[in-house]
């Protein structure tokens, strides 16, 4: 039987430009495109004439099911002989399960490539006016999936408050009430600085600044909502300056 391929492409952060040249062009050949909610409609227009896409977005803690949908239809199509791309957000080792399909295609002796995506956990800030590492404020960075708390938290909170200088969070807009008070419970200064950045990199976004202290009241008067980054750490304050794309916008 003469198996497909299966390239599983990340998609960037939001504006369809950031996408890498290489995931364009797996998108341009594919016979079938798997594709996630937050990938811009704008690639799918890439697609050749009569390919097959399937949608698998999955809403906030709403997965269910649907991740083992998309393992069943990677191994279907691929073993149909067809090109397949799976479009994921982002980058697909970036908190996006990029690694759980890629063994479930090598179980079946699949091939498959991985193409590396722009992720929002540096796109978001850096279009927000936010390095996230800068000689004078910051020496390192950690990202962190946001949407751990209660029985399921596996971050060690007090490592995390004390070994590095600028923390990214993934996914942790519903609890960010319970981020801002473990940082300060583990040893992070309430004015630590913090910059909320929703919808980034496309015409919506959105940036709101303030500390450990003041940023759920401000995110909840502002009414900000997923998707977004959370940045936390002294290069926030550089966002006043070096803030650019929604002046422009």
């Amino acid at each position: 039987m003469n198996k497909g391929k299966v390239y599983i492409v990340g998609a960037g952060p939001g504006n369809p430009k950031l996408i890498t040249v290489y995931g364009r062009e797996c998108i341009e050949k594919a016979d079938v495109i798997i594709y996630d909610r937050l990938v811009s409609s704008q690639l799918l227009t890439y697609a050749k004439e009569g390919t097959t896409l399937l949608y698998c977005g999955k809403e906030p803690r709403k997965h269910g099911n649907i991740q083992q949908q998309i393992h069943q239809w990677l191994v279907e199509h691929a073993l149909q002989g067809k090109t397949v791309v799976r479009l994921k957000g982002g980058d697909p080792f970036m908190f996006g399960r990029g690694g759980e399909e890629a063994e479930h295609l090598r179980a079946y002796g699949i091939p498959y490539e991985i193409v590396p995506g722009v992720t929002a956990g540096v796109a978001a800030p850096a279009y927000a006016g936010i390095p996230v590492t800068h000689r004078n404020y910051a020496g390192g960075v950690t990202f962190i999936a946001g949407h751990q708390s209660g029985e399921r938290d596996r971050i060690r909170w007090d490592a995390l408050s004390e070994a590095t200088d600028t923390i990214v969070f993934y996914m942790g807009m519903a609890n960010i009430a319970y981020i801002c008070e473990q940082l300060q419970r583990h040893g992070k200064d309430g004015e630590t600085p913090v910059a909320v950045i929703e919808w980034a990199t496309t015409t919506e976004q959105r940036t709101v600044v303030g500390t450990l202290q003041t940023i759920v009241d401000i995110v909840h008067e502002k009414q900000l909502s997923s998707p977004a980054i959370i940045v936390v750490g002294d290069v926030v304050r550089l966002h006043d300056q070096l803030k650019w794309v929604e002046e422009k916008w």
